[in-house]
């Protein structure tokens, strides 16, 4: 009989070197996880990468081998993580005090500069951190605060992402997504004066616009009234006796029916039958 079977402590030993070495030996990589292989600092391999599109089951996850304490296993996120930002103020173009709080989405999608920038996921993370605060603070200062109300918010969004974009693939990282949480006047006298401002500058824009409608009223009713005094030069001057009868016929409704008012007065006029401006009374 063996002499390790005989000596239990022996065998138990044995059997824990083995077990040391199968797990130093062989790991098992999930699906949710990139693995880089460092031997002595060096990135020998990298295992299950993240690549667009892939299905899971044909990434390469599962069991793996490497040289028992010599090479050492970084694990890596696959999936999408985020960064919280800090609440911070932020003033706008038009003066306003913000308190704004917002976020990224990002993944690691190249794992081998991820670990010869950062050395950790963790410190892509701090390292993002800051640059989409300043990214946040410079575009919200080139804007007023209505942008965050319009569709113009979107715009402003693509360009933090675009510039945090520029900082993250320093760090083998790709961002998703930013979005803004929260973004609040201060309480207390400051956002009672920025509602006092915003009230009289949508005012201001109202008389603004009623006066160019006004304008504009007029402009089509001089133009309205060209039109029509040529349309009546033009007929009444293809018969010149018809527009003697339709002046003659308004003078006497001013004259005669008191243009329709309800003037309660009375008056006489006593002209001769054969007077000029009765002739359109004495008939052809």
């Amino acid at each position: 009989m063996p002499r390790v079977l005989r000596n239990p402590i022996l065998f138990g030993f044995a059997l824990f070197m083995l077990v040391v070495l199968a797990t130093s030996t062989f790991a098992i990589v999930p699906e949710t996880k990139q693995v880089a292989i460092v031997r002595f600092g060096q990135v020998k391999r990298i295992i299950n990468p993240y690549h667009p599109g892939v299905q899971y089951g044909r990434t390469g996850a599962g069991l793996i081998a490497k040289w028992p304490f010599v090479d050492d296993i970084v694990w890596i996120d696959k999936r999408i993580m985020s960064i919280d930002m800090e609440r911070q103020q932020v003033l706008s173009t038009d003066q306003f005090r913000l308190q704004v709080d917002a976020f990224a989405r990002y993944r690691i999608v190249d794992p081998l500069r991820m670990y010869i920038s950062a050395r950790d996921e963790e410190n892509v993370g701090n390292q993002l951190k800051p640059i989409l605060a300043s990214s946040l603070r410079n575009e919200l200062g080139r804007r007023p605060f209505a942008a965050l109300l319009s569709p113009e918010r979107g715009q402003l969004m693509l360009n933090i992402k675009n510039e945090l974009n520029r900082v993250a693939r320093q760090y083998g990282a790709e961002i998703e997504d930013v979005r803004i949480k929260r973004a609040d006047l201060p309480d207390g006298t400051p956002l009672q004066s920025a509602f006092q401002r915003m009230q009289t500058a949508r005012q201001q824009e109202a008389r603004s616009i009623r006066a160019q409608g006004s304008k504009q009223a007029q402009i089509i009713k001089a133009e309205a009234d060209a039109a029509a005094a040529q349309t009546y030069a033009a007929a009444f001057g293809k018969d010149p006796e018809f527009y003697d009868f339709y002046r003659a016929m308004q003078s006497y409704q001013i004259t005669f029916v008191n243009n329709g008012t309800n003037d309660m007065g009375t008056s006489s006029i006593i002209l001769s039958p054969n007077n000029r401006y009765l002739k359109e009374f004495t008939g052809r």
